[in-house]
This record gives structure tokens, C-alpha cells and sequence, in this order.
């Protein structure tokens, strides 16, 4: 019998980054069934993006056991949560790779349970690049979800059009939108306007001195508004994208004026007290369009898959700083809006009926769930598949390579502390000292 039936969910959500864990962690609460209370427990998979304790304070939700994780360690407990302590639901909130690896490692460590937990997994935002291949890779969960309806149509296509079966698609909304409806500009226009920055779009140092330069100058234009810098993440922290030229360095060459200013926190909060929200193809646009609050997707520097803001094309946010500074106040399109899950109708409470609905009867299925599937295996992808699990020190049939970290035992502390040494000279050189090698070599 699940343990639903007779206690809380319990639900686990593997993270590799801090705004995964937040998808993955409100996911999970968002698509419980009914008014069922949830024990959630969550596992951050250990690598260059692992969230640090701040930046799991920021994203602002609580788990009932949090603790870092190989690939191997989270198959290990899965494989040893049984009766009391087995799970419900798991959440896979990973990249595309990682969700692959753990599918096929957990149909090994599954393989002789009758009843295993209903897998979910999706995408954290806006899905504008590497549509086929992510996809592929999260192909075997029971849930897929999918963010609008018009993700859940992309998805079903490329699902079908390989021959693989497409029923796992859930349409569903971002889980984090949600926050008070703005209530219009103050009188003379906005006083405040947020540019809510992103780690690696644009990834050269020209376009986002570019850019930090026209927000600067907007500021300057306007002195009565209160103009600020969103950053994601403190110098030294990773996100779940590679940010080789933080905003932090770059302004400390240029000169801004008392109007300007560098702020962290909360998205949500920050959004409270925004009057126009600018980016180039953050995420964040969509919450702040699901607030009808005035939002601008940049043009500046072209409108092109690399950057993401293609995404945006038929929204009526696309606009250039000379607009802005000049008055341009955008309208965005009530059809596009619709079909990005940004519920601004209402909705929005029953976006996530759908999954509900299906995770309640995955729960209920007599005889349990079958063996997970996924679309690779060593018939469709031989030559993809073992390189995908080998970079989690996983063997074609999912069993955990040779001399893979915690393959055979827990981790004594005499291991916990090399570790943790070892993971921040990894971090320190992947933020510090490849990017500089990288801009030694263009010279």
C-alpha cells in the first residue's frame, strides 16, 4: 500500500542547482493530490552548481531533511527506502543528462520492487534551446511536465515524431509565479525599474558591458526612478549556469549614480516594489507578466536563439533601451500570455489539476507502477547512452562503475572532509581560474 494511504506524501526531490531545487521543491507541493500533507526530503546532487546555504536560504523553501549527494549515494538510498520510509513521488529536478543517468540507475535499484515511487521531473523555465535532446533524456519519467500549453504541444510532437510514447507530457504552469497583482504606475511614470540579470546570456564581455552601460545611463536619465541590477548570485556561489563575468566585476569600473544600485534576495520580493521589469530572457519575465507588470524583453542586441529572447517573438514585450529611456511603455499580447502558462486570467490554482489528478491515480494503480522505460537504452542509443551515465559513474545497465565515489559504503569523516576539499578546489577552478585561461587564450 503507498504510504499516502495512511500518512503524508513523502516525497523526494534530487536537485543540482538552487533554482532547480526551487522548481523542484515547489513542484512537489504544488502537485500533491488534494489537501494531503507533504514530507518532503531533498537531495542536492553534489557537482559545480551544488546551492550553498545562502542561496537555499534565498530561494526560501524549507525541506524536512536536506543533504548533499553523489549519483550514487541518491541511488543507494533510494534502493533502501522501504516500508516506512518510501517515498511516494521523487522529483527529478536536473539537467537533462542527470535525469537520464538516475532514470536508468533507478529502474536497476527498482527492478525487484513491486511498488516504486511515481517519477516527476520537467523543466525549471522557459525551454529555448536544446529542445529534441532535453526532452529525450527526461523521456521514461511518468510525469513530464511541461510549463504551457504550448511546451506541452512541442513536447508531444518530438515524442511522437521518434516513436516514443508521449502520455508522460502533463501540462502544468511555472510553480513559482504567484505574488499581489500590480497595481499600476505611480503618477510621472515607474519609480522603479529592475533589470533582472542572467549568469551566461550574453556570455561576452562586450554585451553585458553593453548593457551595464545603457542601465547606468537609464538611471542617470532619470534620477527621480530607483534603478536596480538583480543579480542571481554572490561572487564565489554558482547557479545552474556557468557566470564568467559577473555584474559585480564589471561596475566596479564604471561610475553609477546614487539612483543605481546591486540587489539579491527573493525574486518575488523584488518584484513587489517593481514598476517595469527589463531582461534579455529571464525567466523572471514570465512572473512579472503573470503580475501585469510592465515587462521588457531587450532587442538591443539582436533577437536570436543564442540569447533566448526568440523566445519572446509575438509577446509585444521586445523593445531596446532607446524605447525605454524614451517612454515606451510595452502591452503585451493577452493570446501569447496565455499559451506560456502565465495564468494572469486566474487560473492559475488550477494549472496543476491535471497532475494532481494523474499522481493520484499513478498512487492508487493496483500492483504497482511498471519498471521505468526510457526512450534511450543500448538498442536506440548505443552510442549516446554510455557516456550519458558514465559521467555519474554509471555502467550501460545502470550498475555503478568501478572506483565510483560511495559505490560500496558510506562516506567515514576522514572522507567527508578530503571531500569537501577536494569539491571547493574543484568550484575555484571552474569559476576562477578556467575562465581566466580561457581569456588568456583569445589574446
Amino acid at each position: 500500500m503507498p504510504a499516502s494511504a495512511t500518512k503524508a506524501l513523502r516525497v523526494a526531490v534530487l536537485a543540482d542547482s538552487d533554482t532547480r531545487w526551487k522548481w523542484g521543491a515547489l513542484t512537489a507541493t504544488r502537485v500533491r493530490p488534494g489537501d494531503t500533507e507533504i514530507h518532503l526530503d531533498g537531495y542536492l546532487l553534489r557537482g559545480r552548481a551544488t546551492p550553498t546555504a545562502r542561496q537555499l536560504q534565498e530561494v526560501g523553501v524549507r525541506a524536512d531533511s536536506l543533504r548533499e549527494v553523489t549519483a550514487v549515494e541518491f541511488l543507494r538510498a533510494m534502493a533502501g527506502a522501504r516500508g516506512e520510509d518510501s517515498y511516494d513521488v521523487l522529483v527529478l529536478a536536473l539537467v537533462g543528462g542527470g535525469v537520464q543517468a538516475m532514470l536508468h540507475g533507478l529502474a536497476r535499484v527498482w527492478q525487484d520492487v513491486a511498488e516504486r515511487p511515481v517519477v516527476v521531473t520537467g523543466y525549471v523555465g522557459v525551454v529555448y534551446e536544446k529542445l529534441a535532446d532535453g526532452l529525450l533524456l527526461r523521456h521514461g519519467a511518468d510525469l513530464v511536465l511541461a510549463n504551457s500549453r504550448q511546451d506541452a504541444d512541442r513536447f508531444r510532437a518530438v515524442y511522437e515524431g521518434v516513436g516514443a510514447d508521449a502520455a508522460a507530457v502533463t501540462e502544468v504552469a511555472l510553480p513559482f509565479l504567484g505574488g499581489a497583482a500590480y497595481a499600476g504606475e505611480p503618477g510621472g511614470g515607474p519609480r522603479t525599474v529592475v533589470f533582472a540579470a542572467q549568469p551566461s546570456v550574453p556570455d561576452s564581455r562586450r554585451d553585458r558591458t553593453y548593457l551595464l552601460e545603457r542601465l547606468i545611463r537609464h538611471a542617470r536619465l532619470h534620477p527621480e526612478r530607483e534603478v536596480l541590477l538583480k543579480l542571481r548570485s554572490k561572487p564565489g556561489e554558482h547557479t545552474t549556469h556557468i557566470e564568467e563575468l559577473p555584474y559585480q566585476k564589471l561596475v566596479q569600473r564604471a561610475d553609477p549614480p546614487p539612483n543605481f544600485r546591486l540587489v539579491y534576495g527573493h525574486m518575488g520580493e523584488v518584484l513587489d516594489r517593481t514598476d517595469l521589469l527589463v531582461t534579455v530572457s529571464s525567466t523572471a519575465a514570465l512572473e512579472s507578466l503573470h503580475r501585469r507588470i510592465p515587462t521588457v524583453v531587450l532587442s538591443d542586441l539582436g533577437v536570436r536563439e543564442a540569447l533566448g529572447n526568440h523566445h519572446f517573438v509575438g509577446s509585444g514585450c521586445l523593445a531596446s533601451w532607446d524605447q525605454l529611456d524614451a517612454g515606451h511603455r510595452p502591452a503585451p499580447d493577452p493570446e501569447w500570455v496565455a499559451r506560456q502558462g502565465v495564468a494572469a486570467d486566474g487560473g492559475y490554482e488550477t494549472a496543476f489539476d491535471e497532475a494532481r489528478e494523474r499522481i493520484a491515480a499513478l498512487l492508487a494503480r493496483p500492483g504497482g507502477l511498471p519498471p521505468l522505460a526510457p526512450y534511450y537504452n543500448l538498442v536506440t542509443a548505443p552510442g549516446y547512452l554510455p557516456g550519458i551515465l558514465a559521467r555519474h559513474h554509471l555502467a550501460p545497465d545502470g550498475t555503478p562503475l568501478p572506483g565510483a565515489p560511495a559505490a560500496d559504503r558510506a562516506p567515514g569523516p576522514v572522507r567527508q572532509v578530503v571531500r569537501r576539499a577536494a569539491r571547493g578546489a574543484y568550484r575555484h577552478g571552474v569559476q576562477r581560474v578556467a575562465p581566466v585561461i580561457r581569456r588568456m587564450g583569445e589574446l
